[in-house]
């Protein structure tokens, strides 16, 4: 063998000193390495090991645990009396490990009383970020998908503050994410999904550091819950009427949004909830017939949560 203590593939080729340092720590915290290998597209170092379950956490910014998904995991587990799908995880410090991709199958296997878990090991915190975005395991609804971006966006700025949306923007996937995200923080019972086709035109990717940037975020997300605080209570007050179409609140925003038959607009995100702010404030629900709303929800039927 060409290296070291450990297998090594390729054997001829020298592991860098990143590596080796890494290899130690982990077994320094417990682990056992059991290879290490580039993988084969980008030919990066990366090293397969056992890791103390123990010390493997989430990462502190991706999505909460399905209880229904961690289930259905240990179930299969059982029935096939092995753990066949490693996780990824980087180091962060202290002997900890993050996983960005595999909280559920850590969270099954613990609770099935492993005190290991396999794990591709990479060196590169960053990674993480963009392993996070690319996470199909569960599928995302759009209040998960916004705490999702929200929490990568904090833990961004503990990390890189200095970084920019728009260097983030494919692993945010859409700016509105993180609008919503910070409302969702506060309001988990906030109907976002009757936004999104306006936030989609209007709310874009801030181009300044994230810690200037999140100032404006804030601003974004306050005046959105501004606009909500009105549309609630008119739809509230339909429902008293005995008017229950699914997309109520949707025909609601539909009635105040100035651009709904526009497919691009110049005018800026702070303008636009403004205007529909106003106009809120001067709808007399008892104007409204149910034709109107259901020829208004019509328009808006693709429209889901």
């Amino acid at each position: 063998m060409a290296n070291e203590k450990w297998k090594i593939h390729p054997e001829k080729d020298e592991i860098p000193a990143e590596l080796k340092n890494l290899a130690e720590q982990i077994e320094e915290d417990g682990g056992t390495v059991l290879t290490i290998y580039q993988e084969p597209y980008g030919k990066n170092w990366q090293i397969f090991a056992l890791l103390p379950l123990e010390k493997v956490k989430p990462t502190p910014f991706q999505r909460d645990l399905s209880t229904a998904h961690v289930k259905r995991l240990r179930e299969v587990i059982e029935e096939v009396k092995r753990f066949i799908d490693p996780i990824v995880a980087i180091r962060y410090k202290d002997g900890e490990y993050w996983t960005p991709n595999g909280n559920h199958r850590r969270e099954a296997l613990l609770q099935l009383g492993a005190k290991e878990i396999p794990a591709i090991v990479i060196p590169d915190l960053s990674v993480a970020f963009h392993i996070l975005s690319l996470n199909t395991e569960k599928a995302h609804n759009l209040k998960e998908k916004s705490l999702e971006v929200i929490r990568m966006y904090r833990g961004l700025l503990e990390t890189n503050g200095k970084v920019s949306e728009m260097d983030y923007a494919f692993q945010f996937e859409e700016a509105y994410f993180i609008t919503l995200g910070l409302i969702y923080e506060k309001y988990p019972k906030f109907g976002g999904s009757a936004y999104v086709p306006i936030l989609k035109k209007v709310d874009n990717f801030i181009d300044a550091p994230l810690t200037k940037a999140l100032n404006e975020r804030e601003k974004r997300a306050t005046l959105l819950k501004e606009v909500d605080d009105i549309v609630e209570p008119i739809v509230h007050s339909f429902r008293e009427r005995g008017i229950n179409h699914p997309f109520l609140k949707q025909a609601v925003v539909s009635k105040v949004n100035p651009i709904k038959r526009k497919k691009k607009t110049t005018i800026e995100y702070d303008e636009l909830l403004k205007q529909m702010k106003k106009a809120l404030e001067k709808i007399e629900p008892s104007s409204i017939t149910m034709d109107d709303l259901i020829a208004l929800a019509s328009e808006m039927s693709e429209w889901t949560d």
